[in-house]
């Protein structure tokens, strides 16, 4: 179950989740899915203006929260910035698994940030909060992330993921099952459904996903 606590939704009132859990396979990405990172890459690439992603309504919206919640966006960059940035400076998105792909190519289509969590790893109940001054966490491939003033999900254990980046604690790796993906929109539901919709379908095709569920929560 997650939740969103008060305190965030105080300084983020149009903060909304979209929630996906799934039972998949965490193989390297088939032919198919590749092509369509492939294909995703190019067409921000070919815009009149590639850069002009960077100011879509969503990533204003991340960056907005941020300083709302006290962090600087220039330095804590919400995930779907951050990979976009990666598109355009033609470094293209990264080929994990096929998990991790698909997470990564929803993210860059809706333009809004998403956690990926191994529910193995996961512990008891997750509450979407700010981050309290001495938190830190070890993120994917990073430094301990300051995560003081940042949005974070927390289980019973701690903090473990952000919009920014997640920890490797909760991970997905190719022993991973069991997946908990969560869409995070600071600026209302509107489309949470269809990229919801769009992330069980990527995994029905290309990640063996089955028992799926979804949730928003606004």
């Amino acid at each position: 179950m997650v939740t969103t606590d008060t305190m965030l939704k105080a300084k983020c009132p149009r903060v909304a989740l979209g929630c996906v859990s799934a039972q998949v396979e965490a193989a390297s990405s088939p032919p198919a899915l590749i092509a369509e990172l492939d294909a995703r890459e190019q067409a921000i690439l070919g815009l009149p203006e590639p850069r002009a992603v960077l100011e879509s309504p969503q990533i204003l919206a991340t960056r907005a929260a941020y300083k709302a919640l006290g962090k600087d966006p220039a330095r804590y960059r919400g995930s779907a910035e951050a990979l976009l940035r990666r598109v355009i400076a033609g470094k293209g998105l990264p080929r994990i698994n096929a998990v991790v792909d698909i997470i990564n190519l929803v993210s860059v289509e809706s333009r809004l940030p998403i956690g990926l969590y191994d529910l193995a790893n996961v512990s008891g109940d997750i509450v979407f909060r700010a981050g309290r001054a001495g938190e830190t966490y070890k993120g994917i491939g990073k430094y301990d992330l300051n995560l003081e003033g940042l949005p974070i999900f927390c289980d019973a254990s701690g903090p473990h993921g952000s919009p920014t980046s997640d920890s490797e604690r909760t991970m997905v790796t190719s022993k991973t099952r069991n997946v908990l993906a969560v869409i995070i929109s600071f600026g209302g539901k509107e489309g949470l459904d269809r990229w919801t919709q769009r992330m069980n379908e990527l995994f029905a095709m290309h990640a063996a996903g089955g028992l799926i569920e979804t949730q928003i929560i606004s």
